[in-house]
């Protein structure tokens, strides 16, 4: 059987940063040992910045700049960082990352993908944007999301992202 989890911006901003929240620790906390004890392929995904943040329309909307590429904020948080291997790991300027969906559809076609399984940080941002996108991208491939080892902004809109992705097929591990 061949799984692979997708590790989303499990980084120190959104972690420990000036992002993060005791849910978001405990969500790394919890990521690690998913990641330590999975027997498949893990890929890695980096919320990446640059200089110029305040004035994208991300920027606009959430004027906190974060994970800009190269700074601390940017990198994983250690715990995880700890555990990456030579592992894939995307750089990603949207919530979502097309070039991700693109890859495991090409993963697919050289060997079937049993079932992607996503945790990370935030709930409500990446980790359904990714969702949706590997969805869109491998609609017969089974998607999951680990909510023990996932993160929202707020506990509310954590839980909100685990509704909406259910309602589009995307199962939820308990």
């Amino acid at each position: 059987m061949r799984e692979i989890m997708i590790a989303v911006d499990l980084q120190n901003d959104f972690v420990g940063g000036c992002l993060g929240s005791s849910q978001a620790q405990e969500a790394a906390r919890i990521a690690a040992e998913k990641i330590r004890a999975f027997p498949g392929e893990v890929i890695f995904t980096l919320d990446t910045h640059s200089e110029n943040y305040l004035s994208t329309q991300e920027g606009r909307r959430l004027p906190i700049p974060h994970c800009i590429k190269g700074t601390d904020g940017w990198q994983l948080c250690p715990e995880i960082a700890a555990l990456q291997k030579d592992w894939p790991c995307f750089e990603k300027g949207a919530f979502g990352s097309e070039e991700l969906a693109q890859y495991l559809k090409n993963e697919n076609l050289k060997q079937p993908i049993d079932r992607i399984i996503l945790i990370g940080v935030c709930t409500d941002i990446c980790v359904i944007s990714n969702a949706m996108l590997i969805k869109a991208a491998l609609p017969d491939c089974p998607v999951a999301v680990d909510p023990s080892a996932c993160a929202g902004v707020t506990p509310e809109s954590h839980e909100t992202a685990l509704r909406a992705m259910a309602a589009c097929q995307i199962d939820i591990l308990s």
